[in-house]
């Protein structure tokens, strides 16, 4: 099926956005995403033109809210340019926005997105991703040669033993903690909780953090005012803010600036390795 998509949408600066850890590029400019029990497989064909193998019910009920293509990511864009206009850092801002134009937030699923960023801390993001996917191989229900990401129900039970072998260190006692902490809807009830006491409600569970804490709020639950700090925020509020978290100043979307400044803070410090 073919879709039109007007707005910002680069599908390989999504995928090594670091927000997600299963998307990948599966053969050049084709790329595969997964929600639930849904795979989507979508290439570009230039012009804002894509090409994707889902339904059109599901691309309208499923993936639409997925990419957040409501949002008016080139209007974020705009704003965080106006925003800039007259800081010392205005032309850090901008270059961080145009490197990063086309990352959309991804609405992802609050328990893959709970397990995946505990498993992230102190690790690379190709490490995390092979975590991710060594819990899906083990857990998960296989559909052709994908394994889906398992259910909490899927995790009923699932001892440190279980995880053995995955690569995952002193974090299985996090997973465990967090499996025991998911049941009764705990996660789905966190929806209607206002930001502060989604955050602290999160934290509850061992081994989840601020930063852990903030990227399930942004990345599962849409709080796109919400910008997690990790290594990579703490450098550029450091070398490029004048030691200024400059998110609490722009507000609203401060976790879509995030990550532009993510994106272009870590990929720039790649390219000069």
């Amino acid at each position: 099926m073919e879709i039109r998509i007007s707005d910002d949408f680069d599908l390989k600066k999504i995928v090594d956005s670091g927000q997600c850890f299963r998307p990948k590029e599966i053969e050049p400019n084709v790329f595969r995403f997964i929600v639930g029990e849904k795979i989507l497989h979508i290439s570009s064909r230039g012009e804002d033109v894509f090409d994707v193998d889902c339904t059109v019910d599901d691309w309208e009920r499923v993936w639409k809210k997925y990419f957040d293509l409501d949002a008016n990511y080139a209007g974020i864009r705009h704003d965080v340019e106006n925003f800039a206009a007259g800081k010392p850092y205005e032309k850090i801002l901008r270059d961080a926005v145009n490197f990063g134009a086309g990352i959309r937030i991804l609405r992802q699923e609050p328990f893959e997105t709970l397990i995946s960023f505990i498993i992230s801390q102190r690790k690379n993001i190709p490490a995390i991703r092979t975590g991710v996917e060594g819990i899906c191989k083990r857990f998960g229900r296989r559909v052709g040669d994908v394994y889906l990401f398992p259910r909490a129900e899927d995790m009923s039970g699932v001892t440190v033993d279980d995880l053995t072998g995955l690569g995952l260190a002193y974090r299985k006692d996090y997973i465990i903690d967090a499996l025991e902490n998911v049941t009764g809807g705990f996660l789905e009830l966190l929806e209607n909780f206002p930001d502060a006491e989604l955050i602290e409600r999160l934290k509850t569970i061992r081994g989840v953090g601020d930063k852990v804490a903030n990227c399930v709020a942004l990345f599962a639950y849409h709080r796109v005012d919400r910008a997690p700090v990790d290594v990579w925020i703490k450098r550029a509020i450091d070398e490029d803010f004048g030691g200024k978290n400059i998110f609490d100043s722009f507000g609203k979307n401060a976790g879509i600036l995030q990550q532009y400044i993510f994106y272009h803070k870590r990929t720039k410090n790649a390219a000069r390795r």
